[in-house]
């Protein structure tokens, strides 16, 4: 039994890494086609797509009426995302920072982090509040979307651009084709993940705020690694940093909104060190990419350092 549910774990991985790969390649070359900027492209489609998985086991889990295991994987989510994928990203290859990054989409990622605190105050999730929540995101969304549209591709980032993806591919079909297999992978590859790791979790026998803000926040996160970690090595950098920082912002206000409309949420096992944890490496997060406009080695370093004493801190002794 443990033998299989470790081989499915590894097949789940394979697809996602393959789900990964077809994603950015061709939302690359579709933002290249179109002449649309690779930052609007990780920000949206990347960033939304790879969160599908946190949208499936947050909403199925408040279905069910399991708070502690939906509100974790958001929260685990987004401190998996920073911490370790934009710090093995750094490590593979320092990576430069777009000025938007830095003035407008991080404060608004600490911002809607620092409104779920606010929220959630009474580990209680209510419809009203996931409404706001989800008025946000279509704000957030439209905003990006309008401001992406006044602009064009400078020579300069085409240039640079094509030292990370040389061409785009054959024809825009091809783009859709492989966009849509990557969302597919990622979608069976990200839930077979979760699937097996709850079962080896429950083997252990921990709580569900443990589980959700761990095995299955990292789970629904391997397609944001894979997606990160694969833009860094092509030299995508506004792939792999606006990946992060969009699906944190989704998480919140998408995922958390929806999920809260379809059922309240309340995490009576999820602690306040948890929230001041996703809000501390949100806020970090903010002067590495300052300083010099680049997330460096050793930054990287920091983050994922920060994560291991996270879980030391939270996993039961």
């Amino acid at each position: 039994m443990i033998f299989m549910t470790i081989g499915l774990l590894i097949i789940s991985l394979i697809l996602v890494i393959l789900g990964a790969e077809a994603l950015v390649r061709g939302s690359s070359s579709f933002a290249l086609r179109l002449r649309i900027s690779p930052l609007l492209i990780g920000l949206t489609i990347v960033a939304y797509g790879t969160s599908f998985p946190e949208l499936i086991v947050s909403a199925k889990a408040a279905l069910e009426v399991k708070g502690d295991i939906s509100m974790g994987n958001i929260i685990g989510s987004n401190i998996f995302n920073i911490a370790t994928i934009l710090g093995l990203s750094a490590l593979v290859r320092p990576l430069k920072v777009k000025s938007q990054l830095v003035r407008k989409d991080t404060p608004v990622m600490i911002g809607v982090a620092l409104l779920l605190l606010f929220f959630f105050r009474d580990f209680y999730l209510s419809r009203p509040e996931g409404l706001l929540l989800l008025i946000g995101i279509l704000i957030y969304t439209g905003i990006i979307i309008r401001s992406a549209t006044r602009e064009r591709l400078s020579q300069k980032t085409e240039n640079h651009l094509d030292e990370g993806l040389p061409h785009t591919l054959k024809n825009i079909w091809l783009d859709f084709g492989f966009i849509t297999t990557g969302f597919v992978l990622l979608f069976i590859g990200a839930n077979l993940l979760v699937d097996k790791a709850v079962v080896l979790a429950r083997i252990i026998g921990v709580s569900q705020a443990v589980i959700g803000l761990t095995i299955v926040a990292a789970g629904t996160s391997i397609p944001e690694l894979a997606t990160s970690i694969i833009a860094a090595r092509r030299n995508q950098a506004d792939i792999a940093i606006a990946n992060v920082v969009g699906s944190n912002i989704f998480n919140i206000l998408g995922i958390l909104g929806i999920s809260s409309l379809i059922h309240p949420i309340r995490g009576i096992d999820i602690k306040i060190l948890d929230f001041y944890w996703m809000i501390g490496t949100s806020i970090i997060l903010l002067p590495f990419l300052q300083t010099g406009f680049r997330l460096n080695r050793w930054e990287g370093f920091c983050l994922l350092a920060s994560y291991t004493i996270y879980l030391f801190l939270l996993w039961p002794k």
